[in-house]
């Protein structure tokens, strides 16, 4: 029996995706082309105010999992609805204010002929958010305060700082038109330990001001548990398990998590010496030529015959932990 991953006992979601797909054509002969399966039927529901952390190894399709929600990326199938609304083949200007997005690189998102003003204000000169020059310069302001940043840079251009500070100004910018839902898409991959954290706890406390909802995407285990509500797990263009932050890290069903968590390191040598690591044998299957069934079984080390064959379809073992496979629980 399967259940649907998109339902909530909180009312309605602010976001749902359905079905999802991105494939992106490659061609593999002169006149030959194949799909590659980036995003391959993914769903899930995020409600309002939590934020749901996708984690997975690189190349498995999460910041495209970001890009297509927000419509950067056209959908090859599928259905996403905001607020209730389908926005499958929509204008996007009318949701461009409600969903925003935060970028990997904060030296590359930035446009270095830019000053901070004309970066941040970008959003509320197209939306035509201020009527004068004057609140236009303070609501710039108004958001240099709220991100940490001193009121001096105001006319400073992206070079001039440092990559904690680009990644503010970046902030900054998709707050500025107010939007409800920010994907984050690794805000803090490219950035210091000790700057990861204030990113981290300045994007908790914007959270937990105004309300946001975030997809946070991240490869640092312990950065996505620290500030996500539910955790999703990707691989290979799949979402194979999805639980509460504190569930998936205790106790975590399928094997490929299980794998991911074996791997964080432990402070406590002792700890980490007593330990073992699961280890995978293989590498990881060509996203143009996945395999039949279970996408993982070619190198799980439970797999059996009927994974090539049976549907992996999502089923829930307790309320709110879904998985993919069919040997959990």
């Amino acid at each position: 029996m399967t259940s649907d991953v998109t339902k909530t006992d909180s009312g309605a979601p602010l976001l749902e995706v359905k079905h999802l797909k991105k494939y992106f054509p490659v061609r593999t002969g002169f006149f030959h082309r194949t799909d590659l399966k980036a995003v391959d039927d993914v769903s899930f529901c995020l409600n309002k105010g939590e934020t749901l952390g996708i984690v997975g190894e690189s190349g498995c399709g999460k910041t495209t999992l970001g890009r297509t929600i927000l419509r950067l990326e056209e959908p090859t199938g599928g259905d996403i609805l905001y607020e209730g609304e389908s926005i499958i083949g929509k204008d996007m200007n009318k949701y461009r204010d409600r969903m925003q997005i935060v970028f990997q690189d904060p030296y590359a998102s930035l446009d270095p002929r830019k000053t901070v003003s004309d970066i941040i204000g970008e959003g509320l000169d197209i939306r035509r958010m201020c009527a004068s020059r004057q609140e236009r310069r303070d609501r710039i302001l108004e958001l240099l305060d709220l991100v940490g940043l001193n009121r001096e840079f105001y006319n400073r251009f992206p070079h001039e700082f440092s990559g904690g500070q680009r990644q503010r100004i970046g902030i900054a910018r998709a707050l500025a038109v107010k939007p409800h839902f920010i994907v984050c898409d690794e805000p803090v991959s490219a950035l210091d330990v000790s700057i990861q954290a204030q990113i981290i706890n300045m994007l908790q406390d914007l959270q937990n001001d105004q309300g946001l909802t975030y997809l946070f995407i991240g490869h640092d285990l312990a950065v996505v548990r620290h500030i996500s509500t539910r955790i999703g797990v990707m691989y290979l263009g799949h979402v194979v398990e999805i639980a509460s932050a504190q569930e998936l890290y205790s106790d975590p069903l399928h094997p490929y998590t299980q794998m991911l968590l074996s791997a964080i390191p432990l402070a406590n040598p002792d700890l980490s010496a007593a330990r073992r690591p699961i280890r995978l044998e293989g590498e990881i299957p060509s996203p143009l030529n996945p395999p039949s069934g279970c996408p993982f079984r070619t190198r799980c080390p439970r797999a059996r015959e009927e994974c090539a064959h049976e549907d992996q379809a999502f089923r829930e073992i307790t309320p709110g932990h879904f998985v993919a496979c069919h040997l959990a629980g």
